[in-house]
């Protein structure tokens, strides 16, 4: 034994019981514990935001558009309902919500450590999307106050106010609020909200389903969209089915009854159509009365059947012709005074919200030769006068037709309604393609226009809205009529802030006679006996004009009756060419389509300027120069001569 300082034994270290250690070790952990704690707060509790603004609500105010006969297109910015009390709904809509994002909601206090350290792991050892361990509290805490930045202090900041409302508050007015200020998409905050936006009714009748439907869209509302991702909300939903069943929030019965009872969304957001058509005036509204500070009602002038009409058309075109590489189309209708009757940017807005109708700039092609014939006929050119179809030179540009046949001495309406390139190319140097470009512009085109030779045949890039404006004098008896969205602007309380008819202008006159009668006379020949007749609408005065481009790159058909024209594109976004398509295939079928739906439901009439003809026995010259379906003229670049083979007719 060791020996002590004054020579006796040293006394043995008593050793603690079990319990006296565990005594120690707790508190020395709860000191440090203690350390740790305030020293957290000391840090990240230095620049909290104001937890006043509990209750502050703010928001953009909405804008709602309404078509021509007031029905709803669509609602643009935030969306807020009265807070629903949480006792007023059926027990289970609070249930899916705990289902789903917290099980133990009711058991932690603002934060669950466990389900922390689970994504930790999860999140350290797997790729791709992260997993968030946040309570209902601290997504609540989140959406109150802070930002949505991805970092550590935001996070333990997260967990401080997630503590302090659990402190604050109880649980029922944690899951209220939480309810009642979440974003479910669609512009729509709050489960009230959300309800009437989704199913047109208050929350307090929502079923399982719907109920379940809803909660599953927290995982992220733009993806789980029941209007634009009907499949994955469904699947989703079952998901939230199954774990309120695990929690004994519902029964298995329920579920299945839930699973039985398909979930029907509502017919005004489902029928939120002219996406396009919203966007395209959405920055107008800002630009005519400024930036909203209230909510505001947009009377526009979309007629909706029409539009849907206009929607189904583009989509089966688009999809009947993919196999011929078309992948996009736009189409925009507007009536003899300028109205924008139906507006479709893309095949699919959920796919692609590039808005092709008026953004995109394509050659226009043969489209483009109208306004080279009405400059001739304003220069005393009439349809009958002869023309010889022959080889021709300007400068060192050869145009050559699609065929490679030139068909002699023709008239000037065969030469437009089979759409010759020598004819048209040296009509635009005869009258001057400055000229053509002048008549262009007076009746609409507002792209630039440039002056080479090769202009004739629709080497301008233009988009389908200049098309449509400039084709509507022809229409509407040769009267300006530049094309518009917008009628009226008023304030949810009645105030009109803008007003399309006020101060309204006198409508120019940008075509007159002889010339306008001349060129409807033309015109309609194209659909009866040229390259349109894939165009023609039986029981209706038709007019028009087909285009297509330099290797099937865009194809066209621009088309009118009396006081209503559309135009119709197809193409590709990279501007790669089609097989073979022209303006007489997918453009012609998407507008014969989309007309013989839309023009029951209009009051149209003929053509101004004349009797129509009657109809013709198809033109056995037509048939020599068109054995296959129409390509129109080419984007040939002026001084140059087309390659072989590139230039469709």
């Amino acid at each position: 034994m060791a020996n002590g300082p004054f020579g006796g034994n040293k006394p043995a270290k008593p050793q603690r019981t079990p319990l006296q250690a565990l005594v120690y070790w707790g508190t020395v952990l709860g000191i440090w514990g203690l350390i740790f704690v305030v020293a957290f707060f000391a840090v990240f509790a230095r620049d909290l935001p104001d937890t006043s603004t509990l209750y502050d609500v703010k928001r953009q105010p909405s804008i709602n558009y309404l078509d021509r006969s007031g029905a709803l297109l669509a609602v643009r910015g935030s969306q807020y309902a009265p807070p629903v009390d949480i006792d007023a709904l059926p027990e289970y809509v609070p249930a899916a919500f705990v289902a789903i994002e917290d099980r133990q909601f009711y058991h932690h206090f603002g934060f669950n450590p466990w389900g922390i350290i689970r994504s930790a792991i999860w999140n350290a050892t797997h790729d791709g999307p992260q997993r968030g361990g946040s309570t209902i509290t601290q997504q609540l805490a989140r959406n109150l106050f802070l930002s949505p930045a991805q970092n550590y202090r935001r996070k333990a900041q997260e967990l401080i106010l997630a503590i302090w409302l659990e402190m604050k508050f109880s649980k029922k007015q944690i899951l209220a609020l939480y309810m009642n200020r979440v974003y479910f998409g669609a512009g729509a905050y709050g489960i009230e909200a959300a309800s009437q936006r989704y199913f047109n009714k208050p929350a307090r009748d929502l079923s399982i389903g719907e109920a379940a439907l809803l909660a599953g869209m927290m995982k992220g509302p733009a993806r789980y969209s029941p209007v634009s991702a009907k499949e994955r909300a469904a699947r989703r939903a079952t998901i939230v089915l199954d774990e309120m069943v695990r929690i004994k929030a519902i029964t298995p019965e329920q579920r299945d009854q839930a699973f039985s009872t398909p979930v029907q969304v509502s017919a005004t957001l489902a029928n939120q159509r002219a996406q396009y058509f919203t966007d395209y005036i959405d920055a107008q509204v800002r630009s005519l009365v400024g930036e909203p500070t209230e909510d505001l009602v947009v009377e526009t002038t979309l007629d909706l059947p029409i539009q849907v009409a206009a929607e189904r058309a583009v989509k089966l075109g688009v999809e009947g012709h993919i196999s011929q590489g078309v992948q996009q189309s736009a189409l925009v209708a507007i009536d003899g005074e300028g109205r924008i009757r139906a507006y479709v940017g893309g095949a699919d807005y959920a796919d692609s919200q590039f808005d092709r109708a008026t953004t995109a700039r394509r050659q226009a092609g043969s489209a483009f030769k109208p306004f080279v014939y009405l400059t001739a006929m304003e220069q005393g050119r009439t349809p009958d006068m002869l023309v010889v179809d022959e080889p021709v030179k300007i400068g060192n540009w050869e145009p050559r037709n699609y065929t490679g046949k030139y068909l002699g001495e023709i008239t000037l309406q065969t030469a437009l309604a089979q759409s010759i390139n020598t004819v048209a190319a040296r009509l635009a140097s005869e009258v001057g393609t400055s000229n053509v470009a002048d008549t262009a512009r007076r009746l609409g085109i507002t792209s630039k226009i440039q002056l080479d030779p090769s202009m004739a045949l629709g080497a301008v890039e233009v988009s389908p809205m200049e098309m449509a404006q400039a084709y509507a004098p022809f229409s509407n008896g040769g009267f300006l009529a530049k094309g518009y969205g917008i009628e009226r602007i008023r304030t949810a309380k009645g105030k009109v802030l803008y007003d399309h008819n006020v101060d309204k202008q006198a409508r120019a006159a940008v075509i007159g006679s002889p010339a306008l009668q001349y060129m409807n006379q033309m015109m309609r020949d194209v659909v009866i006996s040229g390259t349109g007749t894939r165009a023609n609408v039986p029981g209706y005065d038709i007019a028009g004009k087909t285009g297509t481009t330099s290797d099937y790159r865009d194809a066209w058909f621009v088309g009118y009756t009396g006081g209503f024209v559309t135009a119709v594109w197809t193409g590709k976004d990279d501007n790669t060419p089609m097989r073979r398509v022209s303006g007489a295939g997918a453009p012609a079928e998407i507008w014969r389509t989309f007309m013989a739906a839309a023009l029951p439901r209009l009051k149209v009439t003929p053509i101004p300027g004349g009797v129509p003809p009657p109809p013709e026995a198809p033109d056995p010259i037509g048939d020599l120069i068109n054995p296959a379906p129409e390509g129109q003229a080419a984007e040939t670049p002026a001084g140059t001569a087309p390659p072989p083979g590139q230039l469709p007719y």
